[in-house]
Formats: structure tokens, sequence, C-alpha cells
């Protein structure tokens, strides 16, 4: 095997990897790096959705395929009016970020783009990076895969998984309100479990719809698809369409400590290094802010993970996903207090991590106490048990 040394490795090239490969594109005190990003895909396929809600102008409005300034939440009888603003609810292609990434970063001199599945990583200096075919080195490396330690079973940190099945539909007839999305709609569920679908209109006449899941297993896929096929019916009163797309896939969600396992300069990004929310699944944003974090840190040669997690953020995100696994049938009821309670402004700041500890008690208050005080306790006692 031969080896190629680079100043810069960033191993997969997902929003993460992306993100942060668009970062030091657009600095010029990259211009002088060699950097390799290494990618197991060609990266040619819509392989996901990606929703974030932003105020105002954001990088990605060239990019976004449609946004609405309002939404709706359903849960049982009970339906919220969302009005948005100053916020709006973008949605992404992944196909139209990757081409445009690709296209920003292959013109770039100082990159080299590689299609190769990486098998290991060795903490030397230089990092060590085992190819298939290749062995590379590199100073600093951002390393997108789930550390193997995720994978184990016997501890005690909590694991769920949001999975969903997503159709765009379309009907030839006007059937959308393009200024209008559903965030989540709870009346049609898997039974004792949080499950909501989502709607949200591209035009007149098309819609990603998509089922979702936070459960601690999966589904068969007729039991996706037929909960689409009831959903368009009975609530969207839709009766015959055609199926222009699908989307299938499975998020971890969990308080699995993810950057514990960056070691030095061998940082784990994205779903690997924690950046995905936990008790939501949102992370495009997150990925947009931790690449300039990161790039900050690398500038200032500041320890690369300093200030890409929030503590307080990390403990009520454990918090929520405890009582979602405990008691999986009453994420329905969490989430109709939360929007039923509090301004979709408020939520949307909360979890993006930027609210005060005086906003974080009114919002705290609005739930039941009872399931959180559960929680506290069984994660004092399992910290305990683990020191």
């Amino acid at each position: 095997m031969s080896t190629l040394h680079y100043n810069i490795a960033i191993i997969g090239a997902g929003a993460a990897g992306l993100h942060l490969a668009l970062a030091m594109y657009n600095d010029p005190y990259f211009r002088d790096h060699r950097i390799l990003i290494l990618e197991k895909s060609a990266k040619d396929q819509n392989d996901r959705t990606w929703c974030f809600w932003e105020k105002g102008e954001g990088l990605w409005d060239d990019l976004i395929q449609h946004s609405w300034p309002q939404g709706d939440f359903f849960y049982k009888d009970n339906t919220v009016p969302l009005a948005l603003t100053p916020y709006r609810y973008k949605m992404l292609r992944s196909i139209d970020f990757y081409e445009f990434a690709k296209k920003k970063i292959l013109s770039g001199s100082m990159f080299h783009w590689v299609e190769e599945d990486v098998q290991s990583v060795t903490n030397e200096t230089p990092i060590q990076i085992n190819g298939l075919k290749t062995v590379y080195t590199a100073d600093i490396v951002f390393d997108s895969r789930i550390p193997n330690e995720f994978m184990q079973t016997k501890d005690s940190y909590t694991r769920l998984l949001q999975h969903f099945k997503g159709w765009v539909i379309r009907t030839n007839y006007d059937a959308f309100d393009t200024d209008r999305f559903t965030i989540m709609d709870f009346r049609l569920g898997w039974p004792e479990t949080t499950s909501f679908t989502y709607v949200l209109p591209l035009n007149k006449r098309e819609a990603l719809v998509e089922f979702t899941l936070f459960t601690s297993s999966l589904l068969q896929k007729n039991d996706y698809e037929q909960v689409l096929q009831n959903y368009i019916r009975k609530y969207l009163k839709i009766q015959e369409f055609e199926i222009v797309e699908q989307e299938q896939g499975v998020i971890p969600m969990s308080d699995f400590p993810f950057e514990k396992y960056s070691n030095g300069n061998h940082i784990h990004i994205g779903t690997g290094g924690g950046w995905v929310k936990p008790s939501t699944g949102y992370s495009f944003k997150n990925c947009e802010r931790n690449s300039r974090k990161l790039i900050e840190n690398l500038k200032l040669k500041r320890p690369l993970n300093v200030g890409l997690h929030k503590r307080k953020f990390r403990i009520y995100d454990t918090l929520f996903l405890d009582i979602l696994y405990r008691q999986n049938e009453f994420g329905p009821e969490l989430f109709n207090t939360m929007y039923t309670k509090i301004s979709v402004q408020t939520i949307f700041a909360f979890l993006d991590d930027q609210t005060n500890f005086k906003q974080d008690l009114f919002i705290l208050s609005r739930f039941p106490r009872k399931p959180f005080l559960i929680s506290i306790f069984k994660k004092i006692t399992q910290r305990w048990n683990r020191s």
C-alpha cells in the first residue's frame, strides 16, 4: 500500500463533512493546506431531506426547495396554528447540497476527493487512516463515522431511533397550501409509540408526506407504507396520487457522549460527534454552527472540541430521551404540551440551544413534573454507579 500525507482529512461527505469542507474553502487561512476528503459513495443520489428553521435570509436560500412562514400541529382534536415570524421553516434536498458542495470543493486546488471506504484510524503522529487500497496520514482528522463504542449495549446510556419513510406525492388537482406545512400530526400513529406524520407542500400539487417514529425498534417496510396510505386518504383527503420520490432512513437519538471519543487531533463530527440534536434528530444547522466553531478553534490553536456542546442543553435532552424511552406512548402528550403552552419562537430558540436559564425554567415549568423527576433520579443513580 502507498501512503499519502495531508494537513487535514475529512472522513465522510455528508452534511457535517461538507459543511466543514465548505467553511475551509471559503477561508483564506486554508489556501496553502492539503485537504483530503474520503467518502465511500459518489454522493449523486437524493438520499435524504434536511429541514431547519431560520430567521431571515440564510446561506442556503439559493438551494432550498421550499420554505414556509406558517405551520400546524395536530394531536387528537387539538389543532395549533403556528405563525413562525421571524422564522421560516426551510427544506433542502440532499442532492442539491451535495452537487453545490462538490462543485465548490473540487474547484479548490487544496482539496483531494477520494471515493474510499475507511477501515480504521490509528491515533499516531501523524494520524494514520487505513482505506481498502491506500494508507493516508494527516495532521488533523475530522471523522464522521460513529465510534464503535456506541454499538455496545451493556451501558446505561439511552438509545432510541428516529426512523422514517417518506413519499413525495403528486395529485392531478390543487390539493396543498404552499404557505403552510404540518410540523407534527399525531392523529394517526403506531400504537403505544411516539409517532407522527409531517407534510411539506412543495407546490399546489406536490408534497413530501413522511411518517416518523421515535422508538427503540424499527417497523416492517409495509407498516410505514400502510400508515402513509391511510394518512393521505383520511387526513389529506386525497384518494388518487402518484408517488414521485421516496426516502427512508434511521437516525440514532441518544445521550451517549460521542464527544468523549474525540482524541486530540482526531475529532468526531456529525452524528458520530454528537451533532444530531438528541431529542429531535435535527442536525443541519448544528453542522453549520459547529463547522464554524471548529474553524475558529483551529485558527486560534485551541483544543478543537471546545465550545461544540452546551452542557445544560445536553442534560435537557437526556431527560427528554429517558422519558420517551421509559414511556414511549407518553411522547405525543409531551409534544402537545410543548406546542400548546409554549410559543413556537421560544421552542425554536430552545431547540437551537439559544435560551437563557430564565427561559429554560419557564419552558420546563409547562411540562408535568413527575416524569422529569423520575428521569432526574434515574440518571443521577446511573452516573453514581458509573463513577
